[in-house]
């Protein structure tokens, strides 16, 4: 054993020397992925002749920005989709769900969610909960969604009768991770499936995907298989906790540029909107991504082994299929919740001094807790854990720059929460 551990009492070093050994295999697995996703993104970066030029970024009004067309020339490529939009000017994932989704919706059409209600931030932006100026209600767009049958999984004869009946769905949603539920997030191999079914009812329907959390986790993506629109977050894993700000779209040209649109303005849409200084963080974060996502997915690999071993209730399981950077713990009581998750706040490089309180937060309509002591605000690729307090008391863990890092954080965790 390292020194690191001996602070540990001898049970629980016990229990990481155990789990060190059963997991090894699996963390072989993704460290394969990272170097097929690693060889594709160096692939691209050598094919569109990436120089220090396109580094610089522009000022202004954006005109002409070479490196900021060809960072979306190499998105598009590596999604294998027509165009991309990727701007600091998007400031989340779900300002960039919500553009595409304004982009390509207009008044009296449905959106229309076949993976069950969207996430709170999402439902904000609809006009589900809350009374937000400016929410897809107050446009006339109207909102359906069928729930997930009870072992989590889309229910398609519900989605076939929707399809069927309602000639006014335009779009149709898939949310690839869990959000603030307990289901399994979906595989790019459902996801599939469930592109390939809904195209089948209706050719026309626009595919949407919600891919938080998802990008560079497997060595496919969901727009492979015919997903028409997709939105990530450029501080989630895309941008492997280098970039600052900023978010991406990918998919058919058409809904690229309405989506352009919708963020800027119709007419100079895409040929518009300046980098300044974030070029080099989005290209030097994209070209690290595979590598740091990889060390995220080991860190949820480990903290579902080791909580597993305390008799945890986790989702996933250590050895189940992974899909996205998000690790659930239910705790099942308010308690071990934020004891647990203050310990994570307490191991992370930035505001460890702090004691997370649950609270209100915009978007959210239960009190939120939560550990993030990331270099960069709201960084979800940074270790963080967070999660409502309600029922049945589940916390979210996702993220970690380096494994070593989460393996430490979560050791120090399992100790405070299991053994003091």
């Amino acid at each position: 054993m390292t020194k690191w551990i001996e602070k540990f009492p001898q049970e629980l070093q016990a229990k990481v020397k155990q789990v060190d050994e059963m997991i090894a295999p699996k963390l072989a697995e993704v460290d394969e992925i990272v170097l097929h996703n690693q060889q594709r993104v160096l692939d691209l970066y050598r094919k569109h002749h990436v120089a220090e030029e396109d580094l610089v970024g522009s000022t202004g009004y954006g005109y002409d920005d070479i490196g900021r067309d060809k960072l979306e020339a190499i998105f598009a490529d590596y999604f294998k989709c027509e165009d991309a939009l990727v701007r600091p000017q998007i400031v989340s994932g779900t300002h960039a769900i919500s553009t595409a989704l304004f982009g390509a919706l207009r008044t009296k059409d449905t959106l229309y969610y076949m993976t069950g209600m969207p996430y709170d931030t999402i439902q904000q932006a609809i006009g589900i909960v809350g009374d937000n100026p400016g929410s897809m209600k107050e446009y006339g767009i109207n909102f359906d969604y069928s729930p997930l049958t009870a072992e989590g999984k889309v229910d398609y004869a519900a989605v076939e009768e929707k399809l069927k009946n309602d000639s006014s769905i335009k779009v149709v949603a898939i949310q690839r991770s869990r959000g603030y539920a307990t289901r399994d997030s979906f595989t790019v191999a459902e996801i599939k499936e469930m592109t390939a079914f809904v195209k089948k009812i209706n050719p026309n329907a626009i595919v949407f995907i919600d891919n938080c959390y998802g990008e560079f986790t497997e060595t496919d993506e969901p727009t492979f298989y015919g997903a028409d629109l997709m939105a990530g977050s450029m501080y989630k894993n895309a941008g492997a906790g280098v970039a600052k700000s900023g978010a991406f779209l990918v998919g058919r040209h058409d809904l690229i540029m309405q989506a352009a649109s919708r963020l800027f303005a119709p007419g100079p849409g895409k040929g518009e909107g300046a980098t300044y200084g974030y070029q080099r963080d989005f290209y030097r974060g994209f070209f690290l991504a595979p590598h740091v996502t990889g060390e995220a997915v080991k860190g949820s690999i480990y903290t579902a082994a080791l909580l597993e071993t305390m008799g945890a209730e986790v989702s996933p399981k250590w050895d189940a299929p992974r899909t996205d950077l998000v690790q659930t713990v239910v705790f099942h009581s308010e308690e071990p919740m934020i004891k647990f998750c203050a310990s994570i706040q307490h191991n992370s490089p930035l505001n460890a001094f702090v004691d997370p309180i649950p609270s209100e937060m915009d978007n959210y309509e239960d009190r939120i807790i939560m550990a993030s002591g990331s270099f960069i605000e709201g960084s979800t690729i940074e270790l963080s854990s967070d999660g409502p307090l309600r029922e049945p008391y589940a916390l979210y863990i996702q993220g970690g720059l380096s494994y070593a890092h989460v393996k430490i954080a979560i050791t120090n965790a399992v100790n405070e929460t299991y053994f003091k």
